[in-house]
């Protein structure tokens, strides 16, 4: 095997860490080593963010349309790398290929397409003062940007956080998570192929405690971008707070699926079992608290548990594989303790709750099956904690009142699904669920001009459409006299 020397893109140049140290990745996929990170420091982050900041001086001043056609070049070259990005998407991270395929690779040039045509559409706003005097509006680029983004989505994650940066006229200093750095680094070749300009994009590989928290709180990075875990989310907070840093923290999830006896039966199931299990549960938006009405619910447990037996687990370059590897294992170890957590809770394992060995040179892999537990209070730890694997818990509930508040009873508010046929039924639960997002009939249908974020420890702000360049600019008032 050809041991892959991930370097730090900073400047337009590929280059080693400041010390030269290394670390090992693994693909989660068969268990083996097969490249080596990058054990960058705060002094990797300071050449990054002295080029990023020689860099905005010029990239600030373009004009939004040669912005937009950098940009734009960028997103055809990650096109032209489009399968090279899918397998190394599935290998450093475990998911099927196919999901690669479908979603997280479309969506990482989908990500700069949108925002750099939005970026030309960003307007100002004027306010009149009744023949007195005119306010406008303008909005400028904040300076270095830091991004830092996690492991479940890695490339759609990250694009999703620079495009709308650099398309405001920001530069940017990266860190993608240490855990899945492939596609970043192949970003960084990406941007080399698309001569695109030095120093606008740099990216950083490490550790958290090392570079993030260099990143976070750098004197000249003004602005923070954080997807992740809340409890990191709360110490880049204590640290870019005090410093008066813009911040956006996109954080951890506990999210509510509720199903109405008057519910679609077969689509609901089937919603079900996307959204507790789509991409090994790993996603900031599952739904890993099922609720589902009495006099249903023994029908709907049965054909969720059937439905779920079905899936296959498998290797990710299989397209009949529904679910691949977790993503490391000492992930697949937190997923396993939070299973007999629930056991010691009183819940009953309906189906799953094991790790799967699978053949030959899998072996080694971090496979879990698919997961329901039963009989477990809506108030206890395991129905409280972000366990962000294959694991679902199914809760029976009696009405609307009763529903809400077991879906609120969490320190969590980034999403729920409703399903329901009784249009008035579904305004007023949407209404009252303690969520950013709120979907109705459906799950992870997503719209990249809406609000996204969460509530309570789910996060703080809002990105995606103008949100995104709104969050990425500063505003400034001008009042003229007349």
């Amino acid at each position: 095997m050809i041991m892959i020397k991930i370097e730090n893109y900073i400047n337009g140049e590929l280059v080693p860490p400041n010390f030269g140290e290394y670390f090992d990745n693994s693909s989660p996929v068969d268990g083996q080593v097969y490249s080596q990170i990058p054990d960058s420091d705060a002094t990797d982050i300071d050449n990054a963010v002295a080029s990023a900041k020689e860099s905005f001086k010029s990239w600030s001043k373009l004009s939004k349309k040669d912005r937009h056609d950098h940009i734009m070049r960028l997103a055809d070259e990650i096109e032209n790398h489009f399968e090279e990005l899918v397998e190394a998407e599935s290998k450093d991270n475990g998911k099927p290929e196919h999901l690669a395929r479908s979603v997280d690779i479309p969506r990482a040039s989908e990500n700069f397409r949108f925002f750099a045509t939005a970026s030309l559409h960003f307007d100002s706003e004027v306010h009149e003062m009744d023949g007195k005097a005119l306010n406008y509006t303008l909005r400028k680029p904040v300076g270095v940007v830091g991004c830092i983004s996690p492991w479940n989505l890695p490339l759609y994650l990250l694009t999703w956080k620079i495009a709308p940066a650099l398309a405001a006229g920001n530069t940017v200093v990266a860190k993608p998570s240490e855990i899945t750095p492939m596609t970043a680094f192949l970003l960084s070749k990406i941007c080399q192929k698309a001569n695109f300009p030095k120093g606008v994009l740099n990216i950083v590989h490490g550790f958290g405690h090392k570079v993030g928290e260099a990143l976070s709180k750098h004197l000249d990075v003004p602005i923070i971008s954080f997807t992740g875990g809340t409890a990191t989310g709360k110490k880049i907070a204590s640290v870019a707070a005090p410093m008066f840093k813009k911040l956006s923290l996109e954080l951890g999830g506990k999210n509510p699926n509720i199903i109405f006896a008057d519910a679609e039966f077969d689509k609901s199931v089937e919603m079900a079992v996307k959204a507790a299990f789509s991409n090994q549960g790993q996603i900031c938006l599952c739904g890993s608290r099922l609720f589902v009405q009495d006099s249903i619910y023994n029908n709907f447990r049965e054909a969720f548990i059937e439905k779920t037996k079905l899936l296959i687990v498998g290797n990710p370059k299989d397209e009949n594989s529904n679910l691949g590897a977790v993503v490391s294992e000492q992930h697949l170890d937190k997923i396993l303790e939070c299973i007999e957590l629930a056991k010691s809770e009183g819940g009953k394992i309906l189906t799953g709750g094991n790790r799967i060995i699978l053949d030959a040179e899998l072996s080694n892999g971090y496979y879990m099956e698919p997961t329901i537990i039963e009989g477990l209070s809506h108030a206890c730890r395991t129905n409280q904690e972000e366990i962000f694997g294959p694991v679902v818990s199914i809760i029976p509930f009696k009405g609307e009142v009763e529903v809400i508040e077991m879906a609120n009873a969490t320190k969590y508010g980034l999403s729920a699904s409703i399903f329901t046929k009784d249009i008035s039924r579904a305004h007023r639960v949407a209404a009252e669920i303690d969520a950013g997002i709120v979907w109705v009939n459906t799950w992870m249908l997503r719209d990249l001009r809406i609000p996204f974020g969460g509530m309570k420890n789910s996060g703080v702000g809002r990105e995606g459409g103008f949100k995104s360049l709104q969050f990425f600019t500063e505003p400034k008032n001008v009042c003229i006299k007349i």
